[in-house]
């Protein structure tokens, strides 16, 4: 359990040094990530893009000029040869740079030459909440808009491998919806039912699941006290999952303006984790994501 970021700083500091493949790597928001990932000791990077464009960056952020660069000035080339240092064993992370998010993502599920696993990708969030005693994961609130039951199956066993790789050996889920009660005219709810009873029947990796849950139940004992709900996990969860992208990407969207929380985020269902973060993120924000990958063991 990690109560904030600082602490899987130092986990990955007992570790061995993680090597991130940066593809398209000329943006200067994702060098300073990774000057900060390397001044911190918990990765190192190898940067493939157009030489011309990446050294000058490099001495803009002050990242070491001893930090290797594969030159590729072709994008499209630049982000095949990143995936594939991945995929033959030289790094353990990619990271997205200056590239459009459907050709890295074409790139990674490449049938020959991509990291797919056949399952789905997905997003998960993690959230240092302020005056909370763990970190808070959240998913899907980045990648699939409107998942079908099987395909929160996928999420939910990529977000629950992901926790037990960072030592959550047993992780407390709960499957958001608005209320607790099962309704027929409220899909999320029959979808959540079906997920419980996946996991009873061990279809599900080992975690501790309940849903439909609201919210509320979720983060607060006394809540789910008040609403006469006998809940295992209520105030203490570990990883909310979202019955769509829009109640994910609200929450987590509150989280940071209205709870100042620092946030984090990984994609995950490829044979290695991805670090995937959005171009108004802060250098802090993209490098927490590294480290949240380098906390995720790969799964190829």
């Amino acid at each position: 359990m990690y109560s904030n970021y600082h602490e899987i700083i130092a986990e990955i500091k007992t570790r061995s040094l993680i090597r991130i493949s940066v593809a398209v790597a000329q943006d200067k928001g994702v060098l300073a990530a990774v000057k900060l990932a390397q001044e911190a000791g918990i990765a190192e990077a190898v940067l493939v893009g157009d030489t011309a464009l990446i050294e000058p960056l490099m001495e803009e952020v002050g990242l070491s000029v001893d930090t290797p660069i594969l030159h590729e000035a072709n994008s499209g080339k630049a982000v095949v040869q990143a995936v594939s240092l991945v995929k033959n064993g030289h790094a353990q992370v990619l990271m997205k740079g200056l590239v459009n998010s459907s050709d890295f993502l074409r790139a990674v599920l490449h049938k020959g030459e991509g990291l797919r696993t056949g399952r789905l990708l997905s997003h998960l969030g993690a959230f240092e909440v302020p005056g909370q005693k763990k970190l808070l994961f959240i998913t899907d609130g980045g990648m699939n808009i409107a998942p079908t039951l099987f395909e929160k199956k996928q999420i939910l066993v990529n977000a629950i491998l992901a926790l037990h790789g960072m030592g959550i050996m047993v992780p407390n889920v709960a499957l958001l919806t608005a209320n607790e009660v099962v309704n027929e005219k409220m899909p999320a709810t029959l979808d959540a039912k079906v997920l419980v009873e996946m996991r009873s029947n061990g279809d599900l990796p080992a975690s501790l699941i309940e849903g439909p849950i609201a919210l509320d139940v979720a983060v607060s004992q006394k809540a789910a006290q008040h609403k006469g709900i006998d809940s295992k996990i209520a105030g203490n969860v570990d990883l909310i999952m979202v019955p769509n992208i829009e109640t994910g990407n609200a929450l987590g969207k509150s989280l940071i303006y209205f709870a100042k929380s620092k946030m984090a985020g990984i994609v995950l269902g490829a044979t290695h984790p991805i670090v995937m973060t959005s171009r108004s993120e802060t250098p802090e924000g993209k490098m927490n994501s590294i480290a949240l990958a380098c906390l995720v063991k790969p799964l190829g």
